[in-house]
Protein backbone atom coordinates (compact mmCIF):
# COMPACT_ATOMS: atom_id res chain seq x y z
CA UNK A 1 0.00 0.00 0.00
CA UNK A 2 1.57 3.42 -1.08
CA UNK A 3 2.49 5.30 2.40
CA UNK A 4 2.02 8.43 0.70
CA UNK A 5 -1.93 7.60 -0.25
CA UNK A 6 -4.86 8.77 2.56
CA UNK A 7 -8.27 7.55 1.81
CA UNK A 8 -10.83 10.48 0.99
CA UNK A 9 -12.60 8.47 4.37
CA UNK A 10 -9.81 9.24 6.54
CA UNK A 11 -9.42 12.53 5.46
CA UNK A 12 -12.65 13.56 6.29
CA UNK A 13 -12.32 11.98 9.28
CA UNK A 14 -9.47 14.16 10.39
CA UNK A 15 -10.75 17.28 9.27
CA UNK A 16 -14.06 16.65 10.70
CA UNK A 17 -12.83 15.92 14.02
CA UNK A 18 -10.25 18.76 13.94
CA UNK A 19 -12.90 21.10 12.98
CA UNK A 20 -15.31 19.68 15.57
CA UNK A 21 -12.36 20.75 18.19
CA UNK A 22 -11.37 24.13 16.69
CA UNK A 23 -15.22 24.84 16.87
CA UNK A 24 -15.68 23.68 20.51
CA UNK A 25 -12.66 25.61 21.16
CA UNK A 26 -13.89 29.07 19.78
CA UNK A 27 -16.63 28.81 21.89
CA UNK A 28 -15.01 28.91 24.86
CA UNK A 29 -14.04 32.32 26.41
CA UNK A 30 -10.25 32.88 26.63
CA UNK A 31 -10.54 34.08 30.47
CA UNK A 32 -12.96 32.55 31.84
CA UNK A 33 -14.68 35.30 34.26
CA UNK A 34 -14.68 34.84 37.80
CA UNK A 35 -17.51 34.55 40.08
CA UNK A 36 -18.63 38.35 41.32
CA UNK A 37 -21.03 38.88 43.79
CA UNK A 38 -24.08 41.42 43.26
CA UNK A 39 -23.92 45.07 43.10
CA UNK A 40 -25.77 46.97 45.48
CA UNK A 41 -24.26 50.21 46.19
CA UNK A 42 -23.68 52.97 43.01
CA UNK A 43 -19.85 52.79 44.74
CA UNK A 44 -19.17 49.06 43.98
CA UNK A 45 -21.43 49.68 40.37
CA UNK A 46 -19.12 52.47 39.60
CA UNK A 47 -15.91 49.93 40.46
CA UNK A 48 -16.75 46.94 38.51
CA UNK A 49 -17.24 49.09 35.51
CA UNK A 50 -13.85 50.99 36.17
CA UNK A 51 -12.49 48.14 36.58
CA UNK A 52 -13.83 46.90 33.26
CA UNK A 53 -12.89 49.36 31.57
CA UNK A 54 -8.86 49.01 32.94
CA UNK A 55 -9.76 45.60 31.59
CA UNK A 56 -10.12 46.87 28.08
CA UNK A 57 -7.69 49.44 28.06
CA UNK A 58 -4.74 47.21 29.01
CA UNK A 59 -5.63 44.19 26.73
CA UNK A 60 -7.15 41.89 29.36
CA UNK A 61 -10.69 41.71 28.46
CA UNK A 62 -12.26 39.10 29.92
CA UNK A 63 -15.60 39.21 27.69
CA UNK A 64 -17.71 37.82 30.66
CA UNK A 65 -21.26 36.54 30.79
CA UNK A 66 -21.14 35.80 27.22
CA UNK A 67 -21.81 32.27 26.40
CA UNK A 68 -24.67 30.23 25.87
CA UNK A 69 -25.30 29.26 29.28
CA UNK A 70 -25.14 32.87 30.13
CA UNK A 71 -27.93 33.71 27.40
CA UNK A 72 -29.90 30.25 28.75
CA UNK A 73 -29.67 31.75 32.42
CA UNK A 74 -30.47 35.26 31.55
CA UNK A 75 -33.96 34.01 29.42
CA UNK A 76 -36.24 34.21 32.31
CA UNK A 77 -34.90 37.53 33.68
CA UNK A 78 -32.43 39.64 34.10
CA UNK A 79 -30.55 41.88 36.95
CA UNK A 80 -28.66 44.66 35.61
CA UNK A 81 -25.97 46.50 37.98
CA UNK A 82 -26.20 49.72 35.89
CA UNK A 83 -28.25 51.52 33.25
CA UNK A 84 -26.27 53.96 30.37
CA UNK A 85 -27.50 56.84 28.25
CA UNK A 86 -24.90 56.95 26.10
CA UNK A 87 -24.55 58.15 22.20
CA UNK A 88 -25.23 55.91 19.61
CA UNK A 89 -21.81 55.84 18.05
CA UNK A 90 -20.81 52.73 16.85
CA UNK A 91 -17.03 53.42 18.69
CA UNK A 92 -18.83 53.97 22.00
CA UNK A 93 -20.65 50.67 23.03
CA UNK A 94 -20.86 50.18 26.70
CA UNK A 95 -20.16 46.41 26.97
CA UNK A 96 -17.00 46.36 25.07
CA UNK A 97 -15.85 49.43 27.21
CA UNK A 98 -16.84 48.33 30.01
CA UNK A 99 -15.97 44.65 29.47
CA UNK A 100 -19.46 43.47 30.68
CA UNK A 101 -21.63 41.22 28.97
CA UNK A 102 -25.47 40.23 28.85
CA UNK A 103 -27.69 40.98 31.57
CA UNK A 104 -25.09 43.68 33.14
CA UNK A 105 -25.87 46.89 31.35
CA UNK A 106 -29.64 47.91 30.70
CA UNK A 107 -27.71 50.01 27.85
CA UNK A 108 -30.17 53.24 26.77
CA UNK A 109 -28.27 55.07 23.08
CA UNK A 110 -28.99 58.12 20.85
CA UNK A 111 -26.42 60.20 19.02
CA UNK A 112 -25.76 63.08 21.77
CA UNK A 113 -26.77 61.04 24.70
CA UNK A 114 -29.81 63.49 25.10
CA UNK A 115 -32.60 63.03 27.70
CA UNK A 116 -36.11 62.70 26.32
CA UNK A 117 -39.43 61.57 27.21
CA UNK A 118 -38.53 57.88 25.46
CA UNK A 119 -35.47 57.57 26.79
CA UNK A 120 -36.51 58.68 30.08
CA UNK A 121 -39.53 56.68 30.45
CA UNK A 122 -36.76 53.28 29.64
CA UNK A 123 -34.18 54.45 32.13
CA UNK A 124 -37.50 55.00 34.68
CA UNK A 125 -38.31 51.38 34.19
CA UNK A 126 -34.89 49.90 34.64
CA UNK A 127 -34.99 52.28 37.86
CA UNK A 128 -38.28 50.94 39.01
CA UNK A 129 -38.02 47.25 37.97
CA UNK A 130 -34.23 46.33 38.13
CA UNK A 131 -33.29 48.56 41.34
CA UNK A 132 -29.87 49.08 39.50
CA UNK A 133 -28.17 51.59 41.96
CA UNK A 134 -26.37 53.92 39.33
CA UNK A 135 -26.85 55.38 36.08
CA UNK A 136 -23.94 56.83 34.19
CA UNK A 137 -24.33 59.80 31.35
CA UNK A 138 -22.08 58.83 28.81
CA UNK A 139 -20.26 61.42 26.29
CA UNK A 140 -17.43 60.95 24.17
CA UNK A 141 -14.44 62.83 22.42
CA UNK A 142 -15.30 64.51 18.79
CA UNK A 143 -19.03 63.78 19.10
CA UNK A 144 -20.53 64.28 16.21
CA UNK A 145 -24.03 65.30 17.16
CA UNK A 146 -22.19 68.26 19.20
CA UNK A 147 -20.08 68.88 16.00
CA UNK A 148 -23.12 69.01 13.84
CA UNK A 149 -24.68 71.67 16.50
CA UNK A 150 -21.50 73.84 16.58
CA UNK A 151 -20.97 73.93 12.91
CA UNK A 152 -25.16 74.79 12.97
CA UNK A 153 -24.54 77.76 15.29
CA UNK A 154 -21.26 79.23 13.59
CA UNK A 155 -22.55 79.31 9.98
CA UNK A 156 -26.80 79.75 10.90
CA UNK A 157 -27.82 76.82 8.85
CA UNK A 158 -29.46 74.11 9.56
CA UNK A 159 -28.90 70.39 9.98
CA UNK A 160 -31.37 68.12 7.13
CA UNK A 161 -34.23 66.03 8.30
CA UNK A 162 -35.24 64.72 11.79
CA UNK A 163 -31.19 65.52 12.27
CA UNK A 164 -32.29 68.99 13.17
CA UNK A 165 -34.24 67.33 15.98
CA UNK A 166 -30.99 66.67 17.79
CA UNK A 167 -29.25 70.25 16.84
CA UNK A 168 -32.21 71.91 18.31
CA UNK A 169 -32.01 70.05 21.90
CA UNK A 170 -28.54 70.47 21.84
CA UNK A 171 -28.50 74.18 21.07
CA UNK A 172 -28.87 75.92 24.66
CA UNK A 173 -26.36 73.75 26.02
CA UNK A 174 -23.79 74.01 23.42
CA UNK A 175 -23.98 77.71 22.85
CA UNK A 176 -23.42 78.69 25.85
CA UNK A 177 -19.98 77.13 25.80
CA UNK A 178 -18.40 78.64 22.92
CA UNK A 179 -15.53 80.78 23.29
CA UNK A 180 -14.33 79.20 26.70
CA UNK A 181 -10.50 78.58 26.44
CA UNK A 182 -9.96 74.96 25.16
CA UNK A 183 -10.84 72.49 22.83
CA UNK A 184 -14.50 73.59 21.87
CA UNK A 185 -16.11 70.47 21.16
CA UNK A 186 -14.70 69.22 24.08
CA UNK A 187 -16.17 71.68 26.16
CA UNK A 188 -19.61 70.96 24.86
CA UNK A 189 -19.30 67.33 25.15
CA UNK A 190 -18.55 67.75 28.73
CA UNK A 191 -21.38 70.58 29.48
CA UNK A 192 -23.82 68.31 27.50
CA UNK A 193 -23.07 65.46 29.95
CA UNK A 194 -23.49 67.97 33.06
CA UNK A 195 -26.83 69.05 31.50
CA UNK A 196 -28.25 65.52 30.89
CA UNK A 197 -27.56 64.81 34.22
CA UNK A 198 -28.98 67.46 35.87
CA UNK A 199 -31.70 66.65 33.81
CA UNK A 200 -32.76 63.20 34.50
CA UNK A 201 -32.92 64.06 38.54
CA UNK A 202 -34.84 67.26 37.74
CA UNK A 203 -37.33 65.78 35.40
CA UNK A 204 -38.10 62.34 36.84
CA UNK A 205 -39.57 62.23 40.53
CA UNK A 206 -38.45 58.25 40.42
CA UNK A 207 -34.84 58.81 39.81
CA UNK A 208 -35.17 61.99 42.39
CA UNK A 209 -36.73 59.97 45.10
CA UNK A 210 -33.97 56.78 44.95
CA UNK A 211 -31.22 59.26 44.76
CA UNK A 212 -32.43 61.20 47.77
CA UNK A 213 -32.35 57.78 49.64
CA UNK A 214 -28.75 56.84 48.82
CA UNK A 215 -30.27 54.10 46.31
CA UNK A 216 -29.18 55.43 43.48
CA UNK A 217 -26.64 57.92 42.16
CA UNK A 218 -26.31 59.67 38.67
CA UNK A 219 -22.64 60.05 37.17
CA UNK A 220 -21.63 61.67 34.16
CA UNK A 221 -18.30 60.38 32.42
CA UNK A 222 -16.50 60.50 28.75
CA UNK A 223 -14.87 58.40 26.99
CA UNK A 224 -11.85 58.98 24.71
CA UNK A 225 -11.39 57.20 21.40
CA UNK A 226 -8.08 57.54 21.24
CA UNK A 227 -6.87 55.88 24.62
CA UNK A 228 -10.68 53.91 25.43
CA UNK A 229 -10.45 54.99 28.78
CA UNK A 230 -13.59 56.22 30.36
CA UNK A 231 -12.98 58.98 33.13
CA UNK A 232 -15.72 60.99 35.25
CA UNK A 233 -17.12 64.65 34.38
CA UNK A 234 -17.27 66.61 37.44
Amino acid sequence: MNRNFVSRRSLLATGGATAVALGLAASQPATAAPHQPPVVTPAEAWRRLRHGNHRFTTGHSRHPHQSLADLRRLASGQHPFAITLGCADSRVAPEVLFDQGLGDLFDNRVAGNIVDDLLLGSIEFAVEEFHSPLIVVLGHERCGAITATINAIRTGGSAPGHIGTIVEALRPIVEPVLGQPGDEVDNAVRANVRAQVQALTATSPIIAERVHAGALKVVGARYDLDNGQVTLVD
